[in-house]
């Protein structure tokens, strides 16, 4: 049985894995239950044997953010294919297509292969594809599934030869869809300078049976100096270059016209740019690709959500909070945990101290006068102020920026109540 999204069949249950060393923070006096018995014996966060640091993940501000694009999207026309690098957490792409996104986008072939593991039937990879081994397995697992899509960047003719060369000695047999990268200008990433070097390109792919053109995308977050004016600008570059293509009978191969961009931080942009998109000969699938929203921060992405410039739209909730332990105190204006740059993400932004839990009382309070500045591999780095209440023992609840770098560090993350009960363990595979 398969959804448009995903196979059915395929589990994302992560119940019957056993409990073990392998995963931070978990209960010692767990070791030998399964992932499934553990989340149903629901124990608290604080008192039910769990380590620190531990990461959590908010149920409830997961539910909300998942809701909260699934109805942005529908509300603007968009289909969407959220980037699964944020997470790589099959349970998390299960709801995202439950609740109607398009399929799961990818930036390399190792999450690719991922993805298919666990039954997804739509793959959007956001980055040029041209390593031959990478290119087989591809070419394989096209010809196994009739209802598997696949679509990938291509920005210049090497790379067009090279992923021709590749799948013809593959003998594929279905060809390859691609969309043409146009880069948002020098200095940027990947992707075509030019409208003339992005015809180029197109050209390349008309004369590789091997492969068919099927839109156009890019990345606008690359935008050198990006605001509100250069990406919307870059993204009516990018609609006319479709609309160019087309004109030119460029797309005759496809069932549908791909156009597609969109982080996380100019959403709303891509929203009303691609609203002007023009008729064309085909259908056309606005494909949006934002992927941070499902844990959204404390730091990046809360500064340069879309939901901070329009109104009207809601608000996205930080989900995570990474609990680590007061281990020392040796100064009245210092004081460090136990979690560092193994735990948190720091690529960014510093954690940041929201909340202490008392080590004797388990009262929580705000985190006044205590501030995150720095992180050892191991050890926080804490700076406290003149009043500021912590002793050895209390638990610190820090928010973190930039979800991406932070999934990556956890391989099985409790889903907490926000009365601090685990409900279910979320797997990544990074």
């Amino acid at each position: 049985m398969a959804t448009d999204g995903y196979d059915a069949d395929a589990s994302y249950d992560t119940g019957s894995e056993y409990v073990d060393h392998r995963f931070k923070g978990l209960p010692p006096d767990a070791e030998g239950l399964t992932v499934g018995a553990l989340a149903a014996e629901r124990r608290s966060l604080f008192t039910g044997g769990f380590t620190t640091p531990v990461l959590a993940l908010s149920a409830e501000s997961v539910e909300h953010n998942l809701a909260l694009l699934e109805t942005y999207a529908e509300r603007h026309g968009l289909a969407f294919a959220p980037h699964g690098k944020t997470s790589m957490a099959p349970q998390l792409f299960a709801r995202q297509l439950d609740r109607g996104a398009w399929g799961i986008t990818a930036a390399v072939p190792h999450q690719a292969r991922v993805y298919r593991a666990f039954g997804i039937r739509r793959i959007f990879l956001a980055n040029e594809l041209v390593d031959a081994a990478a290119l087989r397995w591809l070419a394989a697992e096209l010809d196994r599934d009739p209802g598997f899509r696949f679509v990938c960047y291509v920005d210049s003719v090497r790379g067009v030869e090279l992923m021709d060369e590749a799948l013809r000695a593959a003998g594929a047999r279905r060809p390859v869809e691609v969309v043409v990268e146009l880069g948002a200008g020098e200095g940027a990433r990947t992707g075509a300078r030019t409208e003339a070097e992005c015809a180029a390109v197109a050209d390349a792919v008309a004369g590789a049976p091997t492969l068919r053109l099927t839109g156009v995308a890019g990345y606008e977050g690359e935008v050198p100096g990006a605001d509100d004016g250069t990406v919307r600008d870059w993204l009516r570059r990018l609609v006319a270059l479709a609309a160019d293509f087309d004109g030119a009978g460029r797309f005759a191969a496809a069932e549908e016209i791909v156009i597609s961009a969109g982080g996380s931080a100019w959403f709303d942009a891509v929203a009303d740019v691609f609203a002007d998109i023009p008729a064309l000969t085909r259908p056309v699938c606005k494909l949006l690709r934002s992927g941070a929203y499902i844990s959204h921060d404390d730091g990046h992405y809360r500064r340069l959500t879309p939901f901070n410039r329009v109104t009207g739209e809601g608000a996205l909730q930080p989900a995570f909070r990474l609990w680590a332990q007061v281990v020392s105190r040796p100064s009245a204006a210092q004081a460090f945990v136990n979690a560092g740059k193994r735990d948190a993400a720091y690529d960014l932004d510093l954690p940041e101290a929201q909340v202490v839990r008392d080590g004797r009382t388990g009262e929580i309070r705000p985190a006044a006068g205590i501030t995150v500045t720095g992180l050892s591999d191991q050890h926080g780095w804490l700076a406290t102020a003149p009043g500021a209440v912590l002793e050895v023992g209390d638990w610190v609840g820090m928010g973190l920026s930039h979800p991406c770098t932070s999934f990556d560090k956890w391989q099985l993350i409790p889903l907490v109540e926000a009365d601090g009960t685990v409900t279910d363990f979320v797997r990544t595979y990074f």
